[in-house]
């Protein structure tokens, strides 16, 4: 996922925190990709110049708002010793100069008057702020602590893995930031609160990962006599490489020191009593129609991952229906394998049988990760029949750090600076590898590698033709659809060596599905946890720890995970669509370059995309006729 942590925390479209985005069509697919629209006038074509340069002026006064999101993209190192304002106040301001921004483009830019792409970036500019405002209407609904992540480990990799220190200034900076925490963490104390008096309160599995992750920042040195913190020994190493006096060094460890053992302790210490207080009042596990107006705000959270208008009545049917077909699919290949008895039997013994599992140890998991490194490189020399171009954009395989691990996924995206001084980064999660099937690998590095969200990124990245905004945004179905998509495709492209792979790949289908039914089920259907829990194991590979952190993301960050499935069937659709009309013409490298090439898109919008296209094709076969 872009899990990411894919979107798992819902914010105002422009500061979504998603590692999955668009590109323009590159390459020689550029030619097929053409609109179906009159040829523009140099009026039209200097009025998009102008357009596009209003919508980068614009993205670059949003992403000032928020300091963490404008180092994290290489913008500006204005705000380089600031973390964001979490008031609701400053929310508040975010939308309201969105809402300033979209009145001056109606004012200045007449849609009528803009050519195709521009007008597709007009309409997708508007319809943010339209969800920005549904947004910022369900706010208070949302957790501050879920599953998958929280601000007390977010802050810490934010620095770790953003923040870049080739400078005193910087490593001043750095401090800066330490210093900061106390402010940023009495600021989400003092929201957080205001949200528990209303009712807004975790499910109790929450709260004993998230007080164990927040406490573990504030362990070890400079805090107490044990081993270097995270953030201690990440200050450390980079101060360590700087290029400066002996004396200077020493005054940053000095100033780094005291930020983290005075205010950022403090910081810590007020949001750690805050979660001790909430998880007093925490009454059960329940889903999200439990809160003050839950159905209603579930069926928003539906609407919003999946852009679509989809009940969450629909999505459990759809996802009952796409259940039942990879069941059997997955029946097959399990005849195939020798399977005997029923799916549930065969699924029991691939979780059974140690050929299956990587030794639970230091040597297993550096095994696990060199691995994932080959399927990544054999997914690469294998792209170009399926990509054009391929992307050249560095990607790295990371261990997700042992601090964050109880409140990380399974796996996530994190994604590269534009200027490719930061790599992609895949991070897996191994606290416990004796709950991880080896079969699994292929399908997990095609969805958050190759070709999945670090082709989305490298892409997007290179799409020097689209404005900021576009190449910035993310809608969790296009990006989470294309990760699953990814992990199809890649059976195509000849990455996946074995049945037990292929049916691994398929359980991971079966899981998205059962997503479908388990999340709405917890949510707006009455089921219980346990139901849940239940149901999964009946019908997926999930190891038990592993269907307990699903359900937990479910309860925590709802409609979120019905973002895939719905997103891939989509694409699937679009791509069948695209075949029958182009016939023998059809290109694959042509319909990725579509996807990938348009930008992220809501999926109306994408079908518009392809659609065009194949009116455009039709024009031209119809031109080409001879004429009698």
């Amino acid at each position: 996922m872009i899990c990411k942590p894919h979107r798992p925390s819902r914010t105002l479209p422009w500061l979504r925190s998603v590692v999955t985005l668009g590109i323009a069509v590159m390459g020689s697919a550029t030619a097929a990709n053409t609109r179906a629209a009159p040829p523009q006038t140099i009026g039209t074509i200097d009025l998009d110049a102008q357009f596009n340069a209003f919508l980068d002026r614009a993205y670059e006064a949003q992403l000032s708002l928020s300091p963490q999101r404008e180092t994290s993209e290489g913008a500006s190192k204005a705000n380089y010793g600031k973390l964001d304002d979490y008031r609701p106040v400053a929310a508040l301001r975010a939308l309201r100069l969105r809402e300033s921004q979209v009145r001056e483009m109606d004012r200045r830019f007449p849609r009528d008057r803009l050519g195709p792409q521009a007008r597709v970036s007009a309409d997708l500019f508007r319809r943010d702020l339209v969800s920005a405002r549904e947004a910022m209407r369900w706010r208070a609904h949302e957790y501050t602590f879920t599953a998958i992540r929280a601000p007390t480990t977010d802050i810490p990799s934010f620095l770790i893995n953003n923040h870049q220190v080739t400078s005193v200034a910087d490593a001043r900076a750095y401090i800066s930031r330490l210093t900061d925490i106390e402010r940023a963490m009495g600021e989400i104390a003092a929201d957080y609160r205001n949200h528990v008096a209303h009712g807004v309160i975790e499910p109790k599995l929450v709260f004993a990962p998230a007080l164990a992750s927040a406490r573990r920042v504030v362990t070890g040195a400079p805090f107490d006599d044990g081993p270097d913190s995270a953030l201690w020994a990440d200050f450390k190493a980079k101060v360590a490489k700087l290029d400066t006096d002996a004396a200077t060094r020493q005054q940053l460890l000095d100033q780094g020191s005291a930020a983290l053992r005075g205010p950022a302790r403090r910081g810590y210490d007020r949001i750690i009593a805050e979660l001790e207080a909430a998880s007093r009042k925490a009454t059960g596990d329940g889903g999200v129609a439990r809160l003050p107006n839950g159905k209603a705000f579930y069926a928003w959270t539906v609407r919003d991952s999946t852009t679509t208008d989809l009940t969450p009545q629909q999505v459990h049917a759809i996802g009952l229906s796409e259940l039942a077909k990879v069941r059997a699919e997955m029946e097959a290949v399990a005849r195939s394998l020798g399977g005997r008895g029923t799916l549930r039997d065969f699924l029991a013994q691939m979780r059974a049988d140690p050929k299956f599992h990587y030794p639970n140890t230091d040597a297993g998991r550096e095994q696990y990760l060199a691995d994932a490194r080959a399927v990544l490189a054999d997914a690469t020399q294998r792209a170009p029949r399926f990509f054009d171009p391929v992307p050249n954009a560095p990607l790295e395989v990371r261990r997700i750090e042992k601090w964050r691990e109880a409140t990380a996924p399974v796996a996530f995206y994190a994604d590269g600076s534009p200027d490719g001084s930061r790599p992609g980064i895949f991070y897996v999660n191994l606290r416990d590898l004796s709950q991880v099937l080896k079969t699994s690998l292929t399908g997990i590095a095609c969805h958050e590698g190759v070709p999945g969200h670090h082709f989305q990124s490298a892409y997007s990245n290179a799409a020097r033709d689209l404005p900021l905004f576009r190449r910035r945004a993310g809608y969790g179905a296009w990006a989470e659809g294309w990760g699953l998509y990814s992990e199809q495709l890649c059976k195509e492209m000849g990455v996946y060596k074995d049945g037990y792979s292929l049916f691994s790949r398929l359980s991971g289908d079966a899981r998205r599905a059962a997503r479908l039914v388990a999340d709405t089920g917890v949510n707006a259907m009455g089921w219980s946890r346990e139901q849940a829990l239940a149901f999964l194991k009946a019908n997926t590979l999930l190891s038990e720890d592993d269907a307990e952190s699903e359900v937990a993301r479910y309860l925590t960050v709802p409609g979120q995970a019905t973002s895939y499935m719905i997103g891939k069937r989509k694409i699937i659709e679009l791509r069948e669509r695209m075949a029958a009309a182009f016939g023998a013409d059809f290109d694959i490298r042509q319909f990725h370059a579509i996807v990938l090439g348009s930008g992220a898109l809501p999926l109306d919008m994408l079908e518009q995309q392809v659609d065009d296209a194949i009116a455009a094709h039709r024009a031209s076969v119809l031109q080409a006729q001879p004429r009698r």
